[in-house]
């Protein structure tokens, strides 16, 4: 198996450095192949501007064989060549927006079964916000209000992002509606990344990642880790 990193939002840039570097360490070095996946741009027409950004921000980082995919809807992550691209790249990274919109068209494509099959044979898996939410079991969709499956990378979970500016405020309704679920406030300019010993989380970049499980609340900064 790879390696999953989580981030809360406010990608490519600052902080993001410290996770994204670790990532393309994991992925086995800067010269391996990175491709961004941006469909949850897509719904505002924001992802040729979002992934050209993504881009320009891992090459900053050294990176030399990084591309964003034309996947931006349910036809693209059907595509084979996509899905090609995806099979042989060793860290995928899955831009933030439109939170049920990315997963119904990743959900039983091509694409992700791409995505599986790469993280099984030692590729990383990275999202940020929206592409992070979509990782978990579960996933809260802000605008229609309700909890969906995810896409269940890590079990039994759900990624508040932005936790330290707007994600915060979801958790005392979500705890209610899914009590034995453990939510995962993840602030901006911060990644989890299962580098650890034994699949333990570290946490990278400026802020915290909040966990709250049954009846605890448990904070952990840069440098220090758990278990989910």
């Amino acid at each position: 198996m790879g390696f999953l990193l989580l981030e809360g939002g406010s990608e490519f840039g600052g902080r993001m450095r410290d996770p994204d570097v670790r990532a393309l360490e994991l992925a086995g070095g800067f010269n391996s192949p990175l491709r961004i996946v941006p469909a949850a741009a897509s719904p505002d027409r924001n992802h040729v501007h979002a992934g050209g950004f993504g881009v320009r921000w891992f090459e900053s980082l050294g990176a030399t064989d990084v591309a964003s995919l034309p996947l931006i809807d349910k036809a693209s992550a059907n595509d084979e060549a996509i899905a090609k691209s995806l099979r042989e790249a060793k860290l995928i990274y899955l831009l933030g927006g439109f939170t049920h919109y990315l997963g119904q068209t990743l959900k039983d494509s091509l694409a992700w079964k791409a995505c599986v099959e790469a993280f099984e044979n030692g590729a990383v898996i990275a999202g940020s916000s929206a592409g992070a939410m979509v990782m978990c079991e579960f996933y809260y969709d802000p605008y229609e209000g309700k909890i969906h499956e995810g896409l269940n990378l890590v079990n039994n979970s759900l990624v508040l992002p932005h936790h330290n500016t707007f994600g915060k405020n979801w958790a005392p309704s979500l705890l209610k509606q899914i009590p034995h679920v453990t939510l995962l406030g993840i602030d901006e300019q911060t990644g989890m990344l299962n580098d650890g010993d034994n699949g333990m989380w570290n946490v990278y970049g400026a802020g915290d990642v909040t966990l709250y499980r049954e009846d605890r609340v448990e904070s952990y900064e840069a440098g220090k880790t758990f278990s989910v």
